[in-house]
């Protein structure tokens, strides 16, 4: 599992929308609400229960072939704010606005997958 992705994710995030990458974090703005987002074990396991098909690696070549789906998006957005410490479903999420819109949703969920299974010595 590589994480050559990695490279196009983060180049397009603003550095003000950066969180800690060191500890895995990425942020996002969701109605005009900067949310630190994190994928911990434990939002890790409730991501891979809820995928539709597959496992946490087929998430991941999923997105290496960028042939993800607006389903893996949000899965992973919700898991990051849930690691982050949020407590909220998907469904609380139909009618937020991320800033920068589907795009910026991706990639910050592209960055997120990619920052929770980077060696230390490769951030």
């Amino acid at each position: 599992m590589s994480c050559r992705w990695l490279a196009r994710a983060s180049c397009s995030l603003r550095r003000s929308e950066m969180a800690n990458p060191w500890a895995g974090e990425v942020a996002v703005v969701i109605d005009g609400e900067r949310r630190v987002l994190k994928l911990t074990l434990g939002a890790l396991a409730e991501l891979e229960a809820g995928l539709a098909a597959g496992s946490l690696v087929d998430l991941v070549e999923r997105f290496e072939a960028a042939a993800f789906s607006t389903r893996d998006v949000l899965a992973l957005i919700v898991a990051g704010l849930r690691g982050g410490g949020w407590h909220g479903r998907s469904a609380d999420l139909i009618e937020a606005e991320i800033e920068g819109g589907p795009l910026a949703a991706a990639r910050a969920a592209a960055e997120l997958l990619a920052r929770a299974f980077m060696m230390p010595e490769d951030r």
